[in-house]
């Protein structure tokens, strides 16, 4: 008989569980359960970009297509992206279509990351960064964020935890899971820090056109001389609500690029044929779309984070994605603790802060990604929750 434990791999092994899923199958075993837990948009996909998906494969378009990406989709990703936020790059040697940006993520930290190596990873954020630095062989060194200073990574920060081992920064804005911003002063405070480095950054943009402060996002390639060294990651899922079309894209410097592709094409060979040409017309004619979308976020935002101050939360402002992040100190409950009985006194099914790493911990964060119903639904149930619990 085979034992497994002897050839798995123990660093595969010993890395946990998302911590995002921990509650949902208990959830899917409710009838009146709700659930503020999942980050995907409850917009269905806008009909010009599924009409384009259907079209393409009425016209037989079922082939593999280049490594990096149909060049139209490249060019047309370099378009927008110049449109949008005014960066400039060559759809023939800077861009890579991935699937989904998660691979993107990935790719470049395999790329970038040695063993040994130490990746700085700004928390509360995104689960994958860490577990991706751990498979790459690197060191993940933690820098935790406060929410008196708005979830923001501070130039001291970042200077403290800089060695001669480090390799990467991670730079997650607009944030998942607090929604935190950087401003364009807080960029170029980091871009100073790492000037004279040869540290590269992973700028994980996905929400990008999910900002509500009246300075829209800047990309951090457009800061300084950040370009050289910065890999942008981006896609499709959030802002153009295409989550199970499973499309992204990395941008950067050609030499980066052209390495993530060389994986890219070992591992995936290339990304879905037909999502690539609904993407195509996603950034063509689906401004007015993404726009609406985010007054609806926009709206919701406003809605839960009241909800929240007024049953006696506290609750950071969000300026970017589409999460809030209320702090439950005052009721005396780890996070786990808070969304284990949440769950089981109410049925609402909300994630631990310590899912994006322990400075979570006396938070958790809240999706509204869905219907103004659900949510306010939700509300009421968390309202009396609180209320039973509070000392």
């Amino acid at each position: 008989m085979i034992d497994y434990e002897k050839l798995i791999s123990p660093v595969v092994r010993d890395i946990p569980p998302s911590g995002i899923r921990k509650f949902f199958d208990v959830v899917n075993e409710l009838d009146d359960a709700i659930s503020l837990g999942v980050g995907e948009p409850d917009f269905v996909t806008p009909w010009a970009i599924r009409e384009a998906g259907i079209y393409s494969l009425e016209r037989g378009r079922t082939y593999y297509t280049a490594n990096a990406g149909l060049l139209e989709l490249r060019e047309e990703i370099c378009n927008y992206n110049r449109r949008k936020f005014g960066v400039d790059y060559d759809p023939k040697k800077e861009v890579l279509v991935t699937v989904g940006g998660s691979e993107a993520i990935d790719l470049m930290i395999r790329c970038i990351v040695c063993p040994g190596d130490e990746v700085l990873i700004p928390e509360p954020s995104f689960v994958c960064y860490k577990p991706c630095a751990v498979m790459a062989g690197g060191k993940p060194v933690i820098i935790e964020t406060k929410e008196e200073d708005d979830f923001r990574l501070l130039p001291e920060q970042l200077k403290e935890k800089i060695t001669d081992r480090t390799k990467l920064l991670i730079l997650p804005y607009p944030n998942n899971p607090t929604g935190a911003v950087m401003s364009k002063a807080d960029l170029e405070a980091i871009a100073d820090v790492l000037e004279g480095t040869d540290i590269m950054v992973l700028s994980d943009e996905i929400y990008g056109e999910l900002r509500y402060s009246d300075e829209g996002h800047i990309p951090f390639s457009k800061i300084g001389n950040m370009r050289e060294r910065t890999v942008v990651v981006n896609g499709f899922s959030k802002a153009f609500a295409m989550t199970g079309w499973r499309l992204g894209y990395a941008l950067g410097p050609e030499r980066i690029i052209k390495l993530m592709t060389k994986v890219h094409q070992y591992g995936i060979m290339s990304s879905p044929t037909t999502s690539q040409y609904a993407a195509i017309e996603a950034l063509k004619s689906c401004d007015d779309e993404v726009r609406g979308m985010c007054t609806e976020y926009n709206y919701r935002r406003r809605f839960i984070v009241d909800g929240f101050r007024e049953m006696g939360l506290s609750c950071f402002e969000p300026y970017g994605a589409f999460y809030a992040f209320p702090c439950i100190k005052s009721l005396g409950m780890t996070s786990d603790e808070f969304c284990t009985k949440l769950l089981e006194e109410q049925h609402v099914a909300v994630v631990p802060g310590t899912a994006f790493g322990e400075c979570g911990e006396g938070f958790v964060r809240c999706s509204y990604a869905y219907s103004v119903d659900n949510i306010s639904e939700a509300l009421e149930r968390i309202g009396r929750f609180v209320e039973a619990h509070r000392k």
